[in-house]
């Protein structure tokens, strides 16, 4: 994380910035995200341990862990509890749930990732950290973030539709427009000069025009 020496103030991460590096004590051992390249991670931080949206979510999180694993996603939970906390709510979610949380569980107890990641938000609260997500690439950089409050839970669809987004443009030098999914149409990049218009105005474009063109991905 960069420092804003005028204001004295950490810089966040941004889409496009290196993910920064940290070492942390999880429910499965000691983890370091370089770890993870050559993969995709899922970072999400929680609230709290032993909260109700909190549940619901880890346990979203752990029914379509088969789903990011497909994808070569690496799930991985934080909150400011420490790891006794959450080796305790992991293990209560499992009996009396029936379910069993497959990924580590960061105890950030001292904040030092959350400081790293902008996790704790003081309008929201001073303590907790609100509900992150950062979608990191195999190459350790920031490819997507969202932030939701303490109120309101994710929608794990959503995240995997946004890797899904992501993994299809890498893959295929394409966009992926609004309300994509995997099957849908994908848009080409917009022609940069004359020549690329005047190219694109000479295909077919039904219901289309020359800066907006869809394709199927087999085409």
């Amino acid at each position: 994380m960069a420092l804003d020496v005028e204001n004295a103030t950490p810089t966040l991460p941004k889409i496009g910035d290196p993910a920064p590096s940290f070492t942390a004590k999880t429910t499965q051992g000691e983890i370091s995200l370089s770890d993870y390249e050559g993969k995709w991670v899922v970072l999400f931080s929680h609230p709290a341990d032993f909260t109700p949206v909190c549940s619901t979510e880890f346990i979203s999180f752990a029914r379509k862990n088969e789903e990011f694993e497909k994808r070569n996603v690496q799930l991985l939970g934080l909150s400011v509890d420490s790891l006794p906390a959450h080796l305790a709510w992991v293990t209560n979610i499992k009996e009396k749930m029936g379910v069993e949380i497959p990924f580590p569980v960061i105890a950030d107890l001292n904040t030092a990732v959350a400081q790293k990641y902008g996790m704790i938000h003081p309008g929201a609260s001073e303590t907790a950290t609100v509900r992150c997500v950062f979608v990191i690439d195999p190459k350790q950089t920031v490819r997507a973030i969202i932030y939701y409050p303490l109120n309101v839970g994710r929608s794990i669809d959503e995240i995997l539709r946004l890797v899904d987004g992501l993994q299809t443009a890498d893959k295929h030098s394409v966009a992926a427009p609004a309300d994509w999914k995997p099957g849908d149409q994908v848009v080409e990049p917009a022609p940069t000069n004359v020549e690329g218009v005047n190219e694109r105005l000479q295909g077919d474009l039904t219901g289309t025009d020359w800066y907006l063109k869809k394709k199927n991905l087999e085409d």
